[in-house]
Parts: structure tokens; C-alpha cells; sequence
């Protein structure tokens, strides 16, 4: 384990003979352009449930990407205590952060995430308040955002800082007369809330469906980034000194990848997304607005939530010694943006944490059954409905497909009722369908690649052919209910919209056919498909 004496932190008195540039030399005045995010002070009835409460706020504050929002309830129990006396022993290891913009050569992966020491909460803290009072001279000062970038766009070589990230446990007191921690706020119970789509999750992924704990110093800082599968995050601060959140709408990420890619990366990498992913890409928020894209700031103190939401890029800093604790969540809005990033990480081929299918066909079904009085006119329910319409939709495009490309293969058709499977070539998740190889039962492709081009696809590593194709056994079920939401008009009105941008050269009949030869061999007998095309 790397360790090192707080002498190397950031704020050494030693002189960089090597960088004599001044505040003087550096623009800082682009910080005040920034304008706040919307912040909220629910009543406690209004507190009540958090699902609930982000679903009427998020028409309006997710324009934003980021909010505040203000606790009405305070926690009993501080943070502190929670983990010395709640969870004995308590110790993290922190991540060393060079305190500097990184390099805009593309080879220059600086490390981010090089490990530090391992502490106690008292420990950290101990250490953390004696390099703040080394730089301010006080305890009682409060650094503004133009000295943090100003530290940051002057890189002092050897200048770092230290940062608990992703610390697995919780701050929020198992203490039943805590008002907060046996609220519906706390952390730890949010993703098994009733209108979660997480609850649906049979194990527990920590930072997704347990929250994790973030210990800070003066200027640790999170890079820019957006959250897996583009999942809600919720963050609570704890105690300390305030955090700098910095967050750009959901509708202007392609143009923040854009201004990534030819302003720090200088159009020299491709993939930009999968190295925003690392998070380590770190600059000044002044890089987005030269290029048109929005950027709104919140600040952040105990006491209160800053939400991120879906698809929205963000990052910042501490002010000083803190303890924050976050986690990710969905509701049914979520499912347009999961859907995106679900197609994003198979074009990457990067491995799905969640199985976004899987949630969304159990989503379906649980709303279809849900009473008609319990049913509210939510956006939650509509993107849900609409989701898992395209979803059905383009599955029936894919099996028409796959008429036409295995039509001279004696292909066989198989019920299933496993559970997600992933797809060996780009990793998509499958729930409702997949091919597999007859030789290889680990081998399995996703009926998406019945698209592409080229048809080798179709060859598995063994030297055999990819054309054992399996169905869910409940698989009629699920289109009639997507029927039945099509229905709806303004669903239906989707869909045909949809469907313009994606061209389905099908006839009924084909499918019909597909289906009917389909159902033959769910009883047992091999399929031959064939076709006039």
C-alpha cells in the first residue's frame, strides 16, 4: 500500500521554479456566469415520500441537471458518531489526486486513482483540518471557487490531495428515534422503496442499490462524469465544509462530449464517452461555455440533496473536510435514458451492471396488473408503457430478420425461462430473446446483429452455427400486453414516430408465419425456415 507524509499534499510551502504563472495570468471571471441550479424546501409532508417528491419536481429541475434539495428533517445521530460507535472498527483507504488540469495529450493518463493511505474517520479528518489550516492560516476560512482553479490551472508539481471514494457503509444512524435515519430519506432503504424500479434487482450492487460514502479534504474533487446505465444519483452531505457540484442537462450531452472531444482531448481520441467513464477527465467548466453548452452550479452544505439526473454529465469539489454519502436510483422515466445507454455500452462493448431488459418487461407486467384507481397519470408510467412498446416492437423486427438470414438453416426454437442472459459479441442484455449455438450453451448472440452487414455473426468459435434460437415461454404474453398499451393514443402516436425512423420491410404475414413455424417447435419439433424473398 502507497503511503506518504502530509508534507507532499497540496499547499507545500516549497517554490515551483518550473511554473511562475500568477492568478493574475488566469480569466476566472467565466465562475460568476454560472448560474445556480433550482433549489427546494419541501415541507415535511411534501418530504414525505422521495420518489414521489423527484417525480413532481423533475419536469422542471431536470432541465437543469442537477438540484438542491433542503432537508425539513436534520439527522439526530451525526455522521461521526454513526461511524466510530455504529460501525466499530470503521476504516477506508482514499485515492491520491494530482491537484491539476490534466494533460490534454491523450497519452497522458495521470493518475487519478493511485491509492493512498488507509484511516479512520478521525484520522482523516485530523489530517485533513491541519493541510487546510496550512494553506488558509485559519480554520475559520472559506475557500471560493477561484482559489480551487486557480490551484488547479497552475498544477504545482507534487501538489495532491486525498479522497474516500466509493467507501462501502452508511452515515445514517440505525438509531430509531434519528428523525432522518428512519425516514424514507435515508440512503439505504431507497432503492427498495415501492416505486423503485431497483427493488426489482435480486442482488445488491453497492453505489447502485447501497449507497457509498465519499470523505473529503480541501479540494478532493469527483471528474466529469455521468452516472452508469444514466441512473439517477442522490447525494447527501453529512457534515463539513460545502461542496461545488457543476451539472449539464440531459439534452445537451452530445454537445459536452463534443466540446470534450476537440477542446481537451483535441479531437485526437475517439470514444470519448468510455474515457469520460474513467473519471478522470478533469477542466475548468469555462472549456463548455465557449462551446455553447450550459453548465449550472449548486452548493452544496449539511443538511441537504443534490440529485443528478438521467444522462446528465456533472463533477466538483470540496471545500474542506467533508462526508458525503450517495447512491443511485430509477423510477419509471428513467427507462428512455437506460434504453440509450444500453445501446451506448454495446456499440462500446462494455458490460452492462444492471439488466435494463429484464427491469423493464417486470415493470411492464407490474403495471399492467396495477389496479385502475391505484394507476396515476404519471410521465413514470408513460415511459414505461413506451419503453417497453418499442421494446416488443423491435424484437418483432428482429425475428423477421432472422426469418430472412437463416431461411436456408435448419434452425430449431426453444421456450426458455432463464433470466438475463449477455450477448458474447457486444454484451447487450437479453431477457425476452437470444440465439444461441447448439455446441456452446456459453455461447450466445443477441438478436440485434441480425442488422449487420455482415453474417458472421451467425458462425460460432466452435466452428458450428448460432442458429438455436430461444424464446421467453411466457413470450405471447408480454406482446399482448404491449398491444394493449398501444392502444393508448398518445403512446400509439410514439410509436408510429418511432417506427418512421427505423425501416420494417415485414408484412404481416411474414411475422405471422415466423411465429406460427416459431411456436411449432416450442413443442419439441426442429424448424425449417424458409422464404420467397
Amino acid at each position: 500500500m502507497a503511503s506518504h507524509s502530509t508534507n507532499e499534499h497540496v499547499f507545500s510551502k516549497k517554490k515551483n521554479t518550473n511554473n511562475k504563472r500568477t492568478l493574475n495570468e488566469f480569466d476566472l471571471q467565466w465562475i460568476e456566469k454560472i448560474p445556480k441550479c433550482p433549489i427546494y424546501h419541501p415541507t415535511v409532508e411534501e418530504f414525505d415520500d422521495p420518489l414521489l417528491y423527484l417525480q413532481t419536481i423533475a419536469p422542471h429541475a431536470s432541465k437543469y441537471g442537477i438540484c438542491k434539495i433542503v432537508s425539513p428533517i436534520k439527522a439526530c445521530v451525526p455522521a461521526n458518531v454513526v461511524l466510530s460507535k455504529e460501525m466499530k472498527g470503521f476504516k477506508f483507504e482514499t485515492n491520491v489526486q494530482p491537484l491539476r488540469i490534466g494533460s490534454r495529450d491523450p497519452n497522458d493518463k495521470f493518475a487519478f486513482f493511485k491509492r493512498g493511505r488507509k484511516y479512520s474517520f478521525k484520522e482523516f479528518e485530523s489530517m485533513a483540518d491541519k493541510v487546510f489550516v496550512r494553506r488558509f492560516r485559519s480554520s475559520d476560512s472559506v475557500p471560493s471557487e477561484q482559489d480551487f482553479w486557480h490551484e488547479m490551472l497552475v498544477g504545482r508539481k507534487g501538489c495532491s490531495v486525498e479522497y474516500g471514494v466509493n467507501v462501502e457503509g452508511s452515515a445514517f444512524s440505525s438509531d430509531p428515534n434519528d428523525n432522518l435515519g428512519r425516514s424514507k430519506w435515508n440512503l439505504k432503504n431507497l432503492s427498495r422503496l415501492p416505486n423503485s424500479t431497483l427493488r426489482l434487482l435480486d442482488r445488491v450492487i453497492p453505489g447502485i442499490t447501497d449507497p457509498m460514502l465519499y470523505i473529503g479534504m480541501l479540494y478532493s474533487m469527483f471528474a466529469w462524469h455521468v452516472e452508469d446505465h444514466y441512473l439517477y444519483s442522490i447525494n447527501y452531505h453529512h457534515s463539513g465544509a460545502p461542496k461545488t457540484w457543476y451539472g449539464v442537462p440531459a439534452d445537451f450531452a452530445s454537445r459536452f462530449e463534443n466540446a470534450v472531444l476537440n477542446h481537451v482531448y483535441n479531437g485526437e481520441e475517439v470514444g470519448v464517452s468510455k474515457l469520460l467513464a474513467e473519471k478522470t477527465t478533469m477542466f475548468p467548466p469555462s472549456v463548455l461555455l465557449q462551446n455553447n453548452v450550459p453548465v449550472y452550479k449548486a452548493i452544496q452544505k449539511p443538511g441537504e440533496f443534490v440529485i443528478t439526473f438521467p444522462k446528465a454529465y456533472h463533477s466538483g469539489f470540496s471545500h474542506g473536510f467533508n462526508c458525503g454519502e450517495a447512491v443511485n436510483f430509477a423510477i419509471g422515466d428513467w427507462f428512455p435514458f437506460g434504453g440509450e445507454a444500453r445501446q451506448s455500452y454495446a456499440l462500446l462493448r462494455v458490460s452492462p451492471i444492471i439488466p435494463y431488459e429484464e427491469l423493464l418487461c417486470k415493470e411492464a407486467m407490474l403495471l399492467h396488473n396495477l389496479s385502475p384507481k391505484k394507476e396515476q397519470d404519471l410521465a413514470s408510467h408513460f415511459s414505461i408503457k413506451l419503453s417497453f412498446v418499442c421494446l416488443v416492437r423491435f424484437l418483432e423486427q428482429d425475428l423477421w430478420r432472422l426469418s430472412r438470414i437463416l431461411r436456408r438453416s435448419s434452425s430449431s426454437v426453444w421456450s426458455t425461462a432463464q433470466d438475463t442472459k449477455l450477448c458474447s459479441r457486444c454484451y447487450r442484455d437479453c431477457y425476452l430473446a437470444y440465439l444461441m449455438c447448439s455446441s456452446c450453451p456459453s455461447y450466445s448472440l443477441c438478436l440485434s446483429h441480425v442488422w449487420d452487414a455482415a453474417t458472421d455473426w451467425i458462425d460460432c468459435p466452435c466452428g458450428n452455427q448460432c442458429n438455436a434460437l430461444f424464446l421467453r415461454d411466457d413470450m405471447s404474453t408480454y406482446e399482448n400486453v404491449a398491444r394493449v398499451f398501444e392502444q393508448e393514443d398518445r403512446i400509439s402516436m410514439e410509436i408510429r414516430e418511432e417506427m418512421k425512423n427505423h425501416e420494417f420491410r415485414a408484412s404481416s404475414k411474414d411475422y405471422t408465419d415466423f411465429k406460427l413455424k416459431g411456436k411449432s417447435k416450442l413443442r419439441g419439433r426442429t424448424l425449417k425456415i424458409t422464404s420467397n424473398e
